[in-house]
């Protein structure tokens, strides 16, 4: 069975800990992003409006984020110190970002656990999905989370067997340092080990190894212009 140990260590700096066993099943971790926010104390620090954010519920931002001249977070959310939110940010419920995470331009984040350092730049949408430390995704990354028949997601383990993952939600999950390359769509259920590569333009589906690369090898052909 693959556990979270496998694919992340998971940052001292953020205050969840007890909420993220090492020792389950990674896809564990997306449904007890919510409850790891219902128990977080917002009283101290709960805006109603920052900078140029639109803010609604809950909401924790570490005074040293670099913050938008525009966008939009609806809690509960907890976005960590050094990170920078670029503008056109959606955070739209249950997001938990760690230290020096980019939420980037145009980009939208709905349930998903961003640990330390995660890189997500230019219109990319992560749902229920866990990042991890250092993973980057390129501009136009989806993480899909969602089936066509909105049935179960299943999970497919490193040594090619399926498994049931319980969601019918469940997006990807990158282990620490992964990274996608622009355009590609990370089919439901995704997982990527540690250092694994999604290379740009494809769709991919099931379980990359740690420190492999995916790829599609495709001929491109020319012609000369007729005009």
């Amino acid at each position: 069975m693959l556990l979270a140990r496998d694919l992340f260590d998971f940052p001292e700096s953020l205050p969840f800990q007890e909420y993220f066993s090492p020792d389950v099943p990674p896809w564990e971790w997306v449904s007890r992003i919510k409850q790891a926010l219902a128990a977080y104390d917002f009283s101290a620090y709960n805006p109603a409006a920052l900078g140029g954010l639109e803010i609604h519920g809950h909401v924790y931002i570490d005074h040293s984020v670099a913050l938008p001249s525009f966008g939009s977070i609806t809690g509960p959310a907890y976005i960590g110190p050094g990170c920078e939110l670029r503008p056109g940010v959606y955070i739209r419920g249950n997001v938990i970002a760690g230290a020096n995470c980019v939420l980037g331009n145009s980009c939208e984040f709905k349930n998903c656990l961003l640990l330390d350092g995660v890189q997500v730049p230019h219109f990319s949408y992560v749902g229920d999905s866990i990042l991890g430390n250092g993973a980057h995704l390129g501009a136009g990354v989806i993480c899909s989370n969602l089936r066509l028949d909105q049935s179960e997601v299943p999970v497919q383990l490193p040594d090619g067997s399926r498994t049931s993952s319980g969601l019918r939600k469940l997006g990807a999950i990158l282990g620490d340092r992964a990274e996608v390359g622009c355009n590609a769509v990370l089919n439901p259920g995704s997982i990527l080990g540690r250092r694994a590569l999604v290379m740009p333009a494809m769709a991919f589906r099931g379980t990359l190894p740690d420190n492999r690369v995916a790829y599609v090898r495709e001929r491109i052909d020319n012609a000369p212009r007729m005009d």
